[in-house]
């Protein structure tokens, strides 16, 4: 019989002893993979990150953020400034504009008139995106996000004062975002997600084009040839993008010029994205583009927030890949122990294959292939279970290495720093939110085979110990015992 042959009989010589070891080898295998499965995913977020927005930054206005801040809005010139700095290879300018329901905006006239006082949000020359002034801009156009209590309590201090003195809270709309924007990207440097329908075109010119959320062109029962106005002015939809937030969703993508146009301030911008050749030249590039616009007319900014998520992700890479080798060490551990145990059963019969002439070597080969004959049991269903397993631990994982950062929020507004659009209060990773929630384990065939050939590996060592011990058994003194 051929020792390979024998040795796969020898594994399943008992076979309740056999199905106990390949489970609990299954078990350690399947973690062991899961680990290594999410590890990848990880460290291919990492990746996509720093390849997606790790090379951007956000130029606004020197003491302005978002809707809120002073200081002087920023213009083509300083555009064609920063585009001129070394190792910037591409700068957009956007121009952000609220839009309030126009039949909403009545309602509130109505009120202000009878009342004589300014409503919410109904204030002409308020505040803009980057400290610009602008009017308020009417729109057919319902917001996708309903005010609810977070919205009123935000916009509290702007209620209506009534001739008794109590303070009147009439039921609220909030605006929708509308950002004009010079490129095909979205606040965050990344390139827009159009689900539906097609770009603007040439996003330097003024066009009646637009896209839209699709929350929002849900809530108006809009689609792609679908039209709607702001200040009376008529638009069409050409497409619909998909920003992963809800309130993300609740906007609108113009033209700069069409933006510059409605908000009439043409040639001043919001904010600008400037995106940098390379990692290693982000942070020559911050400081050479602060030197050339100057630290009192703007505020250039790295995503703190892209920082923080990717520190997460890196801890969660570091923590997969411990818990990696430590499962395939516990797998070691039980092929290690299953097989001492085996020599030792199997003295006598090892006595007898020695006298007969058998080397050291033909036997401890033999127990070398049970083992990795269990080893083969245990991966297979070790892989299935890393099927099902490995997207679940990975979010587990990235779950309890985010959720303490959730208490660190700020409020959000569209234009503000890292350009991030988030629904009332802005979450611990701003921009890079939605791309760190989409991480995604999937066990790949070549990870799965990578990670069974460390398994192997590992069964090989375990296994050649006590093959090793089969050369101090002596012929003589096991006949002599029996």
């Amino acid at each position: 019989m051929s020792v390979l042959a024998r040795s796969v009989g020898n594994a399943f010589r008992n076979k309740v002893r056999t199905a106990a070891v390949v489970a609990v080898l299954a078990v350690a295998i399947g973690l062991a993979l899961a680990m290594l499965v999410a590890n990848q995913a990880v460290g291919a977020k990492v990746q996509e990150l720093n390849a997606s927005v790790g090379t951007v930054l956000t130029v606004n206005p020197a003491g302005g953020q978002g809707f809120e801040g002073g200081g002087e809005p920023l213009t083509a010139a300083q555009a064609a400034t920063a585009a001129a700095v070394p190792n910037v290879s591409a700068v957009v300018g956007t121009s952000s504009l609220r839009l309030r329901n126009a039949a909403a905006a009545a309602a509130q006239a109505a009120q202000t008139a009878q009342t004589g006082q300014g409503g919410p949000g109904n204030q002409t020359g308020q505040a803009g995106p980057g400290g610009q002034a602008a009017a308020t801009l009417t729109t057919s156009l319902t917001a996708a996000v309903d005010a609810g209590t977070l919205g009123n309590r935000n916009q509290q201090a702007n209620g209506t004062t009534g001739s008794t003195g109590t303070t009147r809270q009439p039921v609220r709309s909030l605006p929708i975002t509308a950002t004009g924007i010079g490129a095909e990207v979205d606040t965050t440097g990344k390139g827009l997600n159009i689900t539906q329908g097609t770009g603007l075109g040439d996003y330097s010119a003024a066009s009646t084009g637009a896209l839209l959320g699709t929350t929002l062109a849900e809530k108006n029962n809009l689609s792609i040839g679908s039209t709607f106005t702001i200040n009376d002015q008529t638009y069409t939809v050409t497409g619909l993008f998909d920003a992963g937030t809800a309130f993300g969703n609740n906007a609108v993508y113009i033209t700069l010029p069409t933006a510059q146009t409605l908000a009439g301030t043409p040639g001043e911008l919001s904010s600008m994205i400037v995106t940098v050749n390379s990692m290693d030249n982000v942070a020559a590039a911050k400081t050479a583009l602060q030197a050339a616009l100057g630290s009192d007319k703007a505020d250039v900014t790295q995503g703190q927030n892209l920082q923080t998520a990717v520190s997460s992700l890196d801890s969660v890479k570091n923590i997969s890949f411990i818990a990696f080798i430590a499962a395939l060490g516990t797998a070691g551990l039980i092929i290690l122990l299953i097989m001492v145990m085996l020599v030792r059963e199997r003295r006598r019969e090892i006595g007898v294959l020695k006298a007969i002439g058998a080397p050291n070597r033909t036997i401890g080969l033999q127990f070398v292939l049970e083992a990795l004959v269990l080893a083969a049991l245990g991966s297979a269903f070790g892989a299935a279970i890393a099927s099902f397993a490995s997207n679940g631990i990975a979010s587990a994982l990235i779950s309890s290495n985010t959720s303490t950062g959730a208490a660190t929020t700020g409020r959000g507004f569209p234009g503000g720093a890292g350009g991030a659009f988030q629904g009332g209060q802005r979450g611990p990773f701003g921009g890079a939110s939605q791309l760190l929630n989409s991480v995604t384990a999937s066990a790949s065939p070549g990870v799965i085979a990578g990670g069974i050939a460390a398994v192997f590996g590992v069964a090989i060592i375990g296994a050649l110990v006590p093959a090793l011990l089969t050369a101090r058994i002596r012929p003589i003194e096991v006949l002599r015992g029996e």
